[in-house]
């Protein structure tokens, strides 16, 4: 097998974790002390993870944004050896509409590629008599433009970027064609996909689940077809990444019906490639340590403290939710990505991804983050048979009655018989997952029972169209602190 000497070497997560990210610190370090950032910082100096600490501060985009406009500018040698050409545009921060993250070459190929190589790898392990590459791989992606007209230099979608990237011969098994798989445009980019695919031999999907359903829904209109097996015979797996699989889950499990179909979660994100489902039966990830990318974490209960605990992944408990830190060969030192994380294991080091630091709702002590979220609309789905399309939730701080609650928004595929019985399951399984909101909700004192608002068909898509998101990476923000996205949203939430 093609892959085994590379399972063979991961069989050193399984023990020796620690020394694998020890490794790949000093590789870092050495490799980018001549940088102007490794100067700045002393990376001499720099013998151990005691001393990178000493050295290097915890960094968010602002700090780096500087640095990172003058290497998209075409200066060299800034955050890490060499010209990068590669940015991959994704969402913004308080004060910029979008941040622009690095892509090295090396990073495209020890952080980025190498991610979808053992996602192929761990895939064969698990199910040796596929046939995967009998037939096409339908891999959605997202459009890139000139980056400051500078020769060669592009910005765009991390998987635009990973396209027009790629080793040419993999062109030969993945559809759409490269022009279309790049439009920009993704309502007509859905179009033509759907046209061009829908008479191809397609056995494996990849990219996120939102925007995969859309396409394969369009698929489904062509064909005249009830379930995809009748179109994609031999379909057998989708890669899947970007936002979670649970509330989707449910209306792929419709349109596939096949028992042969297998998912794979995969933590693909612009900074990188960090985690792979590699056991079918456990819908945690494992850790990938032996990249080009050195982690941290910080604890949730501690973000935004004077002086936080930082860990490495040594010094993580399971069962903590923790916000993550990276370094990586493109150039992001001590990087807060915005993601929280909770681990289930160590050694092997697999984790879930619990949400984003700022997608989160603590207006009144409630902690409640988007794994709660997914986890009690699973649960109250599950109860009254209804389908959550998209959603998004914030609080109400007080209203004319001087009560505060938290108010979702939900676009439902399958629309629950009972909205208050759902509403009132949901909200029982919040108060059983989560301690702090139980305590807010104790006899609807601080907190009232939570609202839900029935979304019109289309109404995030419309939203996200409007700020000019609409395919790619982009994500519905599932949980706000405050009322600025879901006001909007509810702006929106007329018939068109």
């Amino acid at each position: 097998m093609v892959f085994a000497p590379r399972m063979k070497a991961l069989e050193k997560h399984n023990a020796q974790g620690a020394m694998l990210q020890q490794q790949v610190l000093q590789r870092l370090v050495r490799t980018a002390r001549n940088t102007e950032f490794g100067r700045k910082h002393n990376f001499d100096a720099i013998a151990n993870y005691d001393d990178f600490v000493k050295h290097v501060p915890v960094n968010t985009y602002e700090e780096l944004k500087g640095d990172i406009d003058r290497m998209r500018h075409g200066e060299s040698d800034i955050l890490w050896p060499g010209t990068v050409k590669w940015y991959a545009k994704s969402s913004g921060t308080t004060n910029d509409k979008s941040k622009f993250i690095p892509v090295s070459p090396r990073g495209l190929k020890h952080l980025h590629y190498a991610g979808g190589t053992d996602a192929v790898a761990m895939y064969l392990q698990n199910n040796p008599k596929s046939r995967l590459f009998d037939g096409r791989s339908l891999i959605l992606g997202g459009s890139h433009s000139p980056n400051y007209n500078l020769k060669n230099s592009l910005v765009g979608d991390l998987s635009s970027i990973l396209i027009e990237n790629i080793n040419p011969l993999v062109n030969l098994i993945r559809v759409p064609k490269k022009s279309t798989a790049l439009l920009s445009d993704f309502e007509i980019k859905r179009e033509r996909i759907a046209q061009e695919t829908c008479t191809k031999n397609v056995t494996n999907l990849s990219g996120v689940p939102s925007w995969m359903l859309s396409v394969l829904t369009r698929v489904m209109e062509i064909t005249g077809k009830s379930h995809l097996e009748e179109v994609w015979p031999n379909l057998e797996v989708f890669f899947h990444g970007g936002v979670a699989f649970t509330p989707y889950r449910e209306q792929y499990r419709q349109l596939i019906t096949s028992p042969d179909m297998h998912y794979m979660e995969t933590y693909n994100a612009s900074e990188g490639f960090f985690g792979l489902q590699n056991d079918p039966s456990d819908s945690s990830m494992l850790l990938m340590l032996d990249y080009d990318c050195f982690y941290e974490f910080i604890p949730m209960d501690e973000l935004g403290t004077e002086n936080p605990t930082i860990v490495p992944i040594w010094g993580v408990e399971t069962g903590r939710n923790y916000a993550m830190v990276i370094t990586t060969s493109c150039g992001l030192w001590r990087y807060m990505i915005g993601d929280t994380v909770t681990f289930t294991s160590i050694n092997p080091y697999k984790f879930f991804i619990s949400g984003r630091t700022k997608y989160f709702i603590n207006a009144f002590g409630e902690e409640l983050i988007q794994d709660n979220a997914e986890k009690g609309l699973d649960f109250a789905c599950r109860q009254t048979g209804a389908e959550v399309l998209e959603y998004s939730a914030a609080p109400v701080f007080m209203d004319g009655n001087a009560k505060c609650r938290h108010q979702w928004l939900i676009e439902f595929s399958k629309e629950p018989a009972d909205i208050n019985e759902f509403a009132d399951i949901l909200d029982r399984k919040l108060q059983e997952i989560n301690s702090d909101y139980e305590a807010k909700r104790y006899k609807d004192i601080t907190l009232q029972p939570l609202e839900i608002v029935k979304a019109r068909t289309g109404l995030f898509n419309d939203w996200l169209k409007s700020k000019g998101k609409l395919g790619g990476q982009h994500k519905i923000p599932r949980l706000s602190n405050h009322r600025n996205n879901i006001d909007q949203m509810l702006a929106f939430n007329s018939p068109s």
